[in-house]
């Protein structure tokens, strides 16, 4: 049947189960638009108040269901406004379809209005990106985008479509399930064979990861993000218990083992615990799931894990000896290798090992017991035993994110939602509309900075115009905390541009756009607005005010080794 070009963006969605796309119109999209409105009963739009919320909304969407996230905007700076939110996917490797559309192809290379080459900006932060240029291609290139977000390790896939194409008259037959599944067998392009190629692990390899398991007496296992994405929850969880493995979590992978669980050490890294990055610099045998070995955990990669030997599990091979050199790695399906090497791991009790880890795990920062007026691990702990264990967090980036990983007790998988690679202030408020979007039976409450929360405050028109029944708990210390912190420990207390003393006042912006507002300076305020918040079923914020200088500690300096972790400020 032809149809145009627009009928066939909305005929593919459709194919690929898209319930739900965010995004923002404009006059190269609005053929698609048009669609959209004809087909309101098969696909819901999400309208926000600017791209890059729309951005960040799908990959919460992506984030809290596992599926993927879809996006839409217009040429030129609705394009370039979703940048951020691309990259913020990117890295940290969240399945997401941003469709753009551009002018029409005779105007592409003149400097028309509003136009901009979007594949070639985005080029460095995603996994693949398309201009088509053929309408006879367009729903093959949708097709295919949607088998690359979500194949392999996830990622980013921007399809930029100029406006002729969405308005082009094209032959469209509906795929079947089987036409559909063979879009991703039939990749025999080298670039999808690259970006889509997982590798099948060999028994051999199996085998010996399990032998260098079963001969460590001091193993640990440092789980990352890829746990969550392979839904390796599981087996992780089996491979620990059964060989009696403490299990140090990454910043991203919060939530991809219990928090509360005997053998759960905390986040490792930075701002972990003692009992975590001690426990990686004295283990004999590392075993790395699914993480990167960022920065922000090893330090100083010269002296991280320095007793170890490093068994690194990923599906990525570029991430193998990319920034720690390892003794044996397997390249594979994460949640597939753990399954197979769980059988082959004995069963045991790593007494002496444990005695050790119980006495870092006693040592924790005087911060934590300090007596304030309102303390970020009061608010965190007094949410966490007032919400359901389902309940979705999201952060902003800063201290309070560092809190959130710190002090909230994360035991359901898909749970903590926050930017961990490119570190987006501005992230946290698009990322908690998308996961209530995604979940609307389910929890969602957000904890933002002041400062992250100013970069993103204009979405609280779109939480009251879906009447999304969000909490927004603002930190608020009056300055860029996470800057200032690092100000007053290396920077002589030189508070360059970091102090945020002016407006807006939170409670009445929030109720200028329809929602409550309340404030809480101190422990029995915060309770009672918390509850009158959750009774109410409805969207609000709390605007929580700490001490300006509250310091997130443990830390390690960047780039010094765990040796080096400050417990208290000295």
């Amino acid at each position: 049947m032809k149809i145009s070009g627009s009928r066939v963006v909305i005929e593919c969605l459709v194919e690929q189960g898209v319930d739900t796309v965010f995004g923002y119109p404009g006059g190269a999209i609005l053929n698609i638009y048009d669609e959209l409105y004809k087909n309101e009963d098969r696909i819901r739009h999400i309208l926000t108040a600017h791209e890059q919320g729309a951005a960040h909304a799908a990959d919460g969407y992506a984030r809290s269901t596992g599926k993927v996230g879809v996006v839409m905007a217009t040429s030129g700076p609705g394009a370039t406004n979703l940048v951020t939110g691309i990259a913020t996917a990117y890295m940290d490797s969240i399945p997401m379809v941003a469709i753009t559309c551009n002018v029409i192809i005779p105007q592409l290379g003149k400097d028309s209005f509003q136009e901009i080459d979007i594949t070639g900006v985005t080029m460095p932060i995603t996994k693949h990106n398309y201009i088509v240029r053929d309408p006879k291609k367009l729903a093959e290139t949708i097709r295919e985008a949607f088998v690359i977000a979500k194949t392999g390790r996830p990622g980013p896939v921007l399809i930029d479509i100029p406006k002729d194409i969405t308005s082009a008259e094209i032959d469209f037959e509906p795929a079947s399930k089987e036409e559909l599944e063979k879009t991703a067998e039939n990749a025999d392009r080298v670039n999808l064979k690259r970006i889509m190629h997982v590798k099948s692990v060999s028994d051999k390899e199996i085998e010996n990861a399990a032998r260098l398991i079963n001969k460590a007496k001091k193993p640990v296992i440092y789980a990352g993000g890829g746990i969550i994405i392979s839904d390796a929850f599981s087996e992780l969880k089996a491979l620990a218990e059964k060989a009696d493995i403490p299990v140090s979590m990454s910043l991203m992978g919060k939530s991809a083992f219990p928090n509360k669980h005997a053998l759960a050490l905390g986040m490792i890294g930075m701002h972990g615990t003692k009992a975590a990055n001690m426990a990686a610099n004295q283990c004999d045998l590392l075993i790395a799931i699914g993480t990167r070995f960022s920065d922000r955990v090893i330090g100083d990669p010269e002296k991280f894990a320095g007793r170890a030997k490093v068994l690194q599990i990923d599906i990525d091979p570029a991430e193998v000896n990319k920034n720690i050199r390892v003794f044996s790695a397997i390249v594979g399906n994460i949640k597939n290798v753990l399954s197979r090497i769980v059988p082959l791991v004995e069963e045991r009790k790593n007494v002496e090992w444990h005695e050790q880890i119980s006495q870092w795990k006693k040592e924790i920062p005087p911060s934590w017991n300090k007596k304030e007026s309102l303390a970020p691990k009061f608010i965190y702990e007094y949410v966490n035993s007032k919400v359901p264990e389902d309940t979705v967090i999201t952060t902003e980036v800063g201290q309070h994110q560092m809190w959130a990983a710190q002090f909230y007790d994360f035991t359901v998988p898909r749970t903590f939602l926050t930017s961990g690679g490119l570190g987006t202030m501005g992230f946290g408020t698009g990322a908690a509309i998308g996961a209530q979007i995604a979940n609307p039976n389910r929890k969602v409450v957000h904890f933002a900075g002041d400062g992250s929360f100013r970069m993103n405050c204009n979405e609280l028109a779109t939480i009251d115009h879906y009447k999304l029944p969000l909490i927004i708990v603002v930190i608020n210390n009056g300055a860029l905390g996470n800057v200032r912190m690092w100000q007053t420990l290396f920077y002589e207390k030189r508070y360059s541009q970091t102090t945020l003393d002016f407006g807006p006042d939170f409670v009445k912006l929030a109720e200028a756009y329809g929602i409550s507002g309340y404030r809480a300076t101190t422990e029995e305020e915060f309770k009672s607005v918390f509850d009158k918040a959750l009774a109410s079923g409805k969207a609000a914020v709390i605007d929580a005010h700490i001490e300006m200088d509250e310091m997130v500690f443990p830390m390690i300096p960047p780039g010094k080794p765990v040796e080096n972790l400050l417990l208290d400020l000295k």
